[in-house]
């Protein structure tokens, strides 16, 4: 790709595979002291308008805790193409989470940096179970220098993602290793990691290049700086034009379950 290029121009499908949508209508709770601004469904399109997204998936933030009200509402807003990641204590029923799959979630999400999720002790059992009941897979909001702490668990996972790239370059190697053992991980959050993003982008394609799925993390809640369009064009760059399609939209639709947006 040409470095000059913008994403937008490209006409490439992305599937933005970290977005949060905060509405002030649905619950929302404190963390350690902070309460986010409204990012909702129609400012994210707005925000998003210049850029090729077709489909995504909304993560429950830590401040949204296990309620699911907001959660139904934007997918039913966004509509086909975008899949919801939730939180969800360990006292879930199975029709719960069916009821949830039916509305379009297909990921358990554990907030290990800043918590709002169940806890680590549940990780396991509630991860598999997710997996029996809908064939969820289950995200890690994880700095990755505490990985090898949980990384047997992690690996024998059915299916597990790491967010925004593993958030430590200390941490790059147990990433590493994870990816080695079939976890895939978001680049996504570049205003919030402390690495560099083409360097750990390219350890993990050069890993496997079906780990990486692409995000804007929008609205960026917390981050030292928000998304920008050009953090798109910064992972093109770093993955090359051979895995450019698969790693914009093909690996995290393929791991969300969404179709193509010809059949969106």
């Amino acid at each position: 790709m040409d470095p000059g290029m913008s994403t937008a121009d490209t006409g490439r499908w992305v599937f933005d595979a970290h977005l949060h949508i905060i509405d002030p209508h649905f619950p929302l709770v404190e963390n350690n002291g902070y309460l986010p601004p409204a990012f909702t469904v129609e400012q994210y399109r707005r925000r998003i308008a210049t850029l090729p997204v077709r489909g995504g998936a909304v993560v429950s933030g830590s401040f949204q805790g296990f309620d699911q009200t907001y959660l139904r509402h934007a997918l039913a807003a966004l509509g086909p193409g975008f899949v919801g990641v939730t939180q969800l204590p360990a006292t879930v029923t199975d029709e719960e989470i069916a009821d949830l799959d039916a509305a379009g979630v297909r990921g358990l999400r554990f907030n290990l940096h800043r918590g709002g999720s169940a806890a680590l002790d549940a990780l396991d059992e509630l991860a598999r179970r997710v997996y029996d009941v809908a064939g969820w897979h289950t995200e890690l909001y994880i700095d990755s220098r505490h990985i090898p702490e949980v990384a047997d668990t992690l690996a024998a996972l059915p299916a597990v993602s790491v967010d925004h790239l593993g958030l430590h370059r200390d941490g790059l190697a147990p990433l590493l290793k994870l990816v080695e053992r079939g976890a895939r991980v978001k680049a996504t959050g570049f205003g919030r990691v402390d690495l560099d993003p083409a360097e750990a982008i390219t350890a993990v394609v050069n890993v496997n290049p079906a780990a990486l799925m692409v995000g804007t993390d929008l609205p960026s809640t917390r981050a030292r700086r928000p998304f920008a369009d050009t953090d798109l064009d910064a992972v093109t760059r770093a993955v090359g034009e051979e895995y450019r399609d698969a790693v914009l939209w093909g690996n995290a639709a393929a791991f969300y379950r969404v179709p193509a947006p010809s059949d969106v």
